[in-house]
């Protein structure tokens, strides 16, 4: 029998939406409890001390979310959380079995969080012109599989791996972020940005790839974009207007 799994997550955020990605695709039951993070549970440090989401409770009994046992077993930080249910998942769905393309799946991981993630927030949250995002978008492209033994659907062929897992998120909330201008930049740069996105040829590759990774339906069934669409902005609004 399998041991409980209690997801703390919020819709706004990208690091929880892997973890929710990763549990529908591994097909481990859990329970989802959604926090506000502009108003956490009091009882919230219980699960994860320094109140980020995600995190989640394992094992220990089965008792409502939000009265958290004390005899789980809380983790945090996503990139742990979904690599820790690839382990509980039986034959470990998320890596290759192939040592080389698990490697590359973790390199790629690696890039992401090292090159482009830094320039997604400084764009997206900080307004800081997107120069900068689109030569790391460029960079991450080159990693893709593109012809020969190594093209596919996904990051390291056609195996959905926790790259993808991992990418997915920040991609969906990119490409909201632009197409309906809300973000950290200035009103109307949005559409313009979107614009070389979905158009520059510079992308298309990573168009593709980006294309197949929302036909997945563990995406499908975990990202409400209108919700997200309207947490963002309210958040937003508030920032620009101070």
């Amino acid at each position: 029998m399998a041991r409980q799994i209690t997801l703390y997550t919020s819709v706004i955020c990208p690091f929880a939406h892997r973890a929710e990605i990763a549990l529908e695709e591994t097909g481990l039951p859990y329970k989802r409890y959604e926090i506000d993070l502009s108003n956490k549970p009091e009882w919230y440090p219980s699960v994860n001390p320094v109140g980020q989401v995600p995190a989640i409770t394992y094992g220990g009994p089965d008792v409502p979310p939000d009265q958290p046992a004390p005899e789980s077993t809380k983790i945090a930080e996503s990139l742990i959380i979904i690599d820790f249910f690839n382990e509980l998942a039986p034959n470990h769905p998320l890596l290759p079995t192939d040592p080389v393309l698990r490697a590359r799946a973790r390199f790629f991981i690696e890039s992401f969080s090292s090159r482009f993630f830094p320039q997604w927030f400084a764009a997206v949250l900080k307004g800081e012109g997107f120069d900068k995002l689109w030569d790391a978008l460029e960079g991450l492209q080159a990693l893709l599989p593109t012809s020969g033994t190594t093209s596919g659907k996904y990051a390291v062929g056609e195996e959905y791996t926790l790259a993808d897992v991992a990418v997915a998120p920040f991609f969906a909330r990119l490409e909201v972020a632009l197409r309906e201008d809300v973000g950290g930049f200035a009103e109307g740069e949005g559409p313009k940005a979107y614009k070389v996105l979905t158009e520059d040829a510079r992308f298309a590759r990573w168009r593709d790839y980006f294309e197949n990774l929302k036909e997945r339906e563990s995406f499908k069934r975990t990202w409400d974009e209108e919700k997200y669409k309207e947490r963002f902005s309210a958040r937003i609004s508030g920032a620009r207007k101070a």
